[in-house]
């Protein structure tokens, strides 16, 4: 083939988007075969994405906190007036922001962040909406009826999901509302029940993710569902924002986890393809 044709067929290629997200499910495909002997499609669409959607909340050093303190510290080592480039160093918890919970979070010796698999990053996401029963209680929970009619409106749950749920609650995350600081001292948020952690316990769902603060619900006096999910070597994802953009089914997460030599888990950039 001569050069010319080469390199037009090249210019084609980058300047056609969809040719660009065909591309990338081709890489993930790619992947998962060389991953493994009976590969799952690690991408949701029976064809290529159109779009991508950020799932990510911007992080600042004042971002709510489960605790309440601050956990995200900026210090400016360099400055471009100065120096001629900028420069920060982080001092940052592992649960800051939209962020990964990984098994050794709540176990002995599970998972690290850094060890869960890429395979696992890349999956189709499922998102359950309890924003109607959340705007009256804001204790709602994600229960096993819940699970339940969205398998009658889309079908089983596929394999190697994550599921999501969208409570609405990441509207409120800079202000109060987001940690909703009761009479009582306690938190009120959504967050999944321990008896919807169970029947997913009993599927290939690989993580679950929740728009707000914990993965067990504001109130909880016992972290039920990360005691249950965690050490199941599954792992969770807090924080998480737009779930609005993204359909009930189909659409493909990818989520950008920090590879930290034994981290628990850590900030993430994650994202949706639909």
């Amino acid at each position: 083939m001569c050069h010319h044709c080469v390199i037009e067929g090249v210019k084609q290629s980058m300047l056609s988007r969809r040719d660009f997200f065909r591309g990338s499910v081709a890489a993930a495909g790619a992947v998962a075969i060389g991953a493994t002997a009976a590969p799952q499609p690690l991408f949701a669409q029976a064809s290529p994405p159109q779009k991508a959607e950020d799932l990510t909340h911007e992080l600042w050093e004042t971002f709510p906190t489960y605790f309440g303190a601050q956990q995200l510290f900026m210090d400016k080592k360099f400055d471009h007036a100065k120096d001629t480039f900028n420069l920060y160093e982080y001092r940052i918890s592992e649960h800051t922001g939209t962020h990964i919970d990984a098994p050794l979070h709540f176990t002995a010796d599970g998972k690290s962040v850094a060890e869960l698999p890429v395979a696992d990053l890349i999956a189709p996401l499922v998102v359950i909406d309890i924003k109607a029963r959340a705007a009256e209680n804001a204790d709602a929970e994600v229960t096993p009826e819940d699970i339940d009619a969205w398998v009658s409106a889309h079908g089983p749950l596929p394999e190697g999901a994550i599921v999501a749920m969208n409570s609405g609650w990441s509207q409120h995350v800079a202000t109060d509302r987001f940690r909703n600081v009761g009479e009582d001292k306690a938190m009120h948020f959504p967050g999944f029940h321990v008896e919807a952690i169970k029947k997913l316990l009993e599927t290939s769902t690989k993580a679950i993710a929740v728009d707000t603060l914990s993965l067990d619900y504001g109130k909880s006096p016992d972290f039920i569902v990360h005691n249950t999910w965690l050490p199941a070597g599954r792992y969770g994802i807090e924080g998480i924002a737009n779930l609005d953009a993204v359909p009930a089914a189909g659409a493909t997460i990818v989520v950008g986890a920090p590879k930290v030599r034994g981290g628990t888990g850590g900030p993430a950039r994650v994202f949706a393809f639909v």
